[in-house]
């Protein structure tokens, strides 16, 4: 019964598309179909995760974890006998948290501590921390036309939430991230004392977010933290009740010199192109408040599995074929970056990319950015991924790691999973192991592993 259904299914899809060869489709769909197969019952994607967050944990761009994922996302690689595996150096930023963050709220002769951590990247607190009255605003219009007079000397809280009524998460964040981002900035050019964010969350819980910010040229440095949604909402209600009520908070981060590291690359080498790259990746460092599960372990184990998959069921690449693990996306992109001027250096010629850098949920499909034609191309399999609920195949985006690479002609791919959850766990102590389900993060990586088969036997022109 399950094979009558499935065959229903292709013969469907292949009627509603007649453009594609009738042979090569119903050959296409036997393969893929022994892809999800194989990586749902043999599945190693769970398994090299759980190390990952587990036994190494966060690793951040410098840190001690972060060079224990490039050994052991280099090893695993080796022992899968993939054709090369090496490293790619990149000197990477070095920022560290340091000795635990404290906050309170102060109000009406009462202290109530809330859960904060630092942005990365902020500078520290003095030593004995900083405690001022609050400027609360939803947005930076909001916070100049304050005006200098009402925010010297005061912290600046930056209480805009994500929109709940976004149906893409990605797009709610993108509507809020900017007060994360700049945030520190625009409340020094006037006079601030420091800067408080609301995490970059819809969920209420007491989990603090952190993420990347940036000063701005010529602006006195001041520090700034993430504040949990709950703590967001009693600080607000606080100054609601008491609009004389103050904040404190301390932290004790700072910005060491650049460090080396590397990218971990391991290809099968293609026979009749070969020269022509397909790349499959995901960005190995994370934030260091959690096991980076989600953003973006899954990601790398899932690149690794493409390539392992295609390799275990006897699949021989005409292009070479390539899964990267990039260093230091979430505080400066040098993974990415440095990838991108090796391969024009080296004139490779790279024909697409694609990165899994949403979390190890439910596959639905793929973002396309580049070339007109060859974004057409790849919209014309969607009927071989529909049988997965692959449905979303289209305009979107590719992935900030691989993204250096379109200035050079490639067609740039994002898995796309279902994203409801992806920010109750995004640069929190919550993104943990156990938070990923097996079988989502085997079907994410069987997607990437299909959707490398297809570009690599046909290719996109």
């Amino acid at each position: 019964m399950k094979k009558n259904f499935f065959s229903i299914i292709i013969v469907s899809c292949f009627l509603a598309h007649p453009s594609l060869a009738q042979s090569e489709f119903a050959a296409d769909s036997v393969f893929i179909k022994k892809i999800f197969d194989k990586s749902l019952s043999e599945g190693k994607a769970y398994e090299w995760l759980r190390v990952l967050t587990t036994e190494i944990g966060g690793r951040l761009s410098g840190s001690h974890g972060a060079a224990k994922a490039v050994a052991y996302t280099q090893s695993v690689m080796e022992k899968e006998a993939f054709d090369r595996v090496f490293l790619q150096p990149v000197n990477v930023p070095h920022w560290v948290r340091g000795k635990a963050e404290n906050a309170y709220i102060e109000t009406k002769g009462k202290q109530v501590k809330v859960p904060i951590a630092a942005l990365g990247g902020s500078v520290a607190t003095p030593a004995k921390g900083v405690k001022a009255p609050v400027i609360e605003v939803q947005s930076f219009l909001e916070l100049r036309a304050l005006g200098k007079e009402k925010v010297q000397g005061k912290i600046v809280f930056f209480n805009r939430p994500m929109d709940p009524t976004q149906l893409s998460t990605f797009d709610a964040y993108r509507g809020a991230v900017d007060q994360r981002g700049n945030g520190a900035t625009e409340a020094a050019k006037l006079g601030a004392v420091g800067a408080i964010v609301r995490s970059m969350t819809t969920r209420l819980d007491d989990f603090p977010h952190t993420g990347g910010m940036r000063y701005g040229v010529g602006v006195p440095l001041i520090p700034t933290a993430a504040i949990s949604t709950n703590g967001a909402e009693l600080l607000s209600k606080s100054l609601k009740e008491n609009p004389e009520t103050k904040f404190f908070f301390e932290q004790h981060c700072e910005t060491l010199p650049d460090a080396p590291s590397h990218n971990v690359i391991g290809e099968l080498k293609g026979t009749t192109q070969s020269a022509q790259i397909v790349v499959a990746g995901g960005h190995l460092d994370s934030w260091d408040l959690a096991q980076g599960a989600h953003d973006d372990g899954s990601g790398c184990v899932q690149a690794i599995e493409a390539l392992r998959l295609l390799k275990g069921l006897g699949y021989t690449p005409k292009r070479t074929l390539r899964a990267v693990m990039f260093m230091n996306e979430e505080n400066g992109l040098r993974g990415g970056v440095a990838y991108a001027d090796s391969a024009r250096t080296k004139k490779e010629i790279h024909l697409a990319a694609i990165e899994s850098d949403r979390g190890g949920f439910t596959p639905l499909g793929f973002g396309v950015v580049g070339d007109a034609a060859k974004k057409a191309r790849i919209v014309s399999w969607q009927p071989l991924f529909a049988p997965y609920g692959l449905h979303a195949i289209g305009p979107g985006g590719g992935g900030a790691d691989i993204g250096p690479l379109a200035q050079q002609g490639t067609t740039l791919l994002g898995l796309i999973p279902d994203s409801q959850r992806y920010f109750d766990y995004h640069h929190a102590a919550s993104d943990t192991f156990d938070a990923v389900s097996k079988r989502e993060l085997q079907m994410g990586a069987a997607a990437m592993a299909a959707m490398l088969y297809l570009i690599d036997k046909y290719g996109l022109d």
